[in-house]
């Protein structure tokens, strides 16, 4: 269906929007949560995931809040979503470069550059959210209050500010895991060819975090494809509003929270505290109805991000 959307469509969209942000937000208030809980998950490489579940909380929370009017309130949505989604795309790359910089470079010193993290995430996040704001460009956009998306002029900005980033991190990502897949798969025909059955079952671990790493820059581009053709769409017909594109526009960009905090935060390291957690808190009757996700059946086996082959944490 094409043309301008009726108030139902709308109101459809805001409901699907509140509902994915949702369950975005209580996906990333768990992993804030099971941080600020557990001090044996407080080490450097959890904290990475941290600020990304933290971004994706606050992100999916103003999304909840929908338009709250116009004035202050509005800027005030418009500006801080703009802000926390950004971030949470750079955190993503902080990861994938962490990753990178441990497994193929043989790098310890990532700790030290957590303070250059915060500043690479947050400052390019301030500038990205302040670049719109020449020119009045935040203010109502549909259901919410982003970008204002009605003219050229603003549309430009907001791929600038909000698409750019989007897909560079993408890319980013994408090639930074092909590297390390590269490696560990070069590593993993060498282990094959030697005896020591230790090294052997150390590459299987390693195949095995390898294939869950290799999602990772999948997520963005599930949660982000739709949001940037519907943009594209926007721009060359800014009179032809397709419903379905919208739908899946908002959908699942409104999801990509609780995508990342099951890929990025659901780990071994958060899997095996809850387990221990519920070892010691709950009686052996209520766990056998626990979701087998959350049981480990072979700790041995599951491999933490970013502690393969490194000693980075403490």
């Amino acid at each position: 269906m094409s043309g301008e959307l009726t108030q139902g469509e709308k109101e459809t969209l805001a409901a699907i929007n509140v509902g994915a942000s949702a369950l975005s937000f209580a996906g990333s208030a768990f992993i804030v949560l099971c941080y600020v809980l557990f001090r044996e998950l407080r080490k450097f490489s959890f904290k990475l995931i941290f600020y990304l579940a933290l971004s994706d909380m606050f992100c999916s929370l103003f999304n909840i809040l929908g338009d709250p009017g116009k004035g202050f309130f509005c800027y005030a949505q418009g500006y801080t979503t703009h802000f926390v989604c950004v971030a949470s795309f750079l955190w993503t790359t902080t990861i994938a470069f962490t990753l990178h910089r441990t497994v193929v470079r043989h790098k310890t010193d990532v700790e030290e550059l957590g303070a250059i993290f915060h500043l690479y995430v947050w400052g390019t996040s301030l500038v990205m959210t302040i670049i719109p704001s020449i020119g009045d460009g935040y203010g109502q956009a549909g259901a919410w209050c982003l970008v204002k998306t009605t003219s050229r002029a603003t549309k430009v900005l907001q791929f600038i500010t909000f698409y750019a980033p989007l897909w560079g991190a993408i890319l980013f990502n994408g090639f930074t895991y092909f590297q390390v897949n590269r490696m560990l798969t070069n590593a993993t025909r060498m282990a094959a060819g030697m005896s020591d059955r230790q090294q052997q079952t150390d590459s299987r671990v390693d195949m095995k975090a390898m294939n869950r790493w290799g999602y990772y820059p999948l997520i963005l581009i599930g949660s982000w494809t739709f949001a940037t053709v519907n943009r594209i769409h926007d721009f060359i017909e800014p009179q032809q509003k397709v419903f379905w594109l919208s739908f899946l526009d908002v959908g699942t960009a409104a999801l990509m929270g609780l995508f990342n905090s099951i890929a990025y935060g659901l780990n071994a390291s958060v899997r095996r505290t809850l387990q221990q957690k519920i070892d010691l808190w709950w009686p052996e009757w209520f766990r056998k109805w626990l979701p087998g996700f959350i049981m480990l059946r072979d700790q041995a086996h599951e491999s933490e991000m970013i502690s393969l082959k490194v000693s980075v944490e403490q």
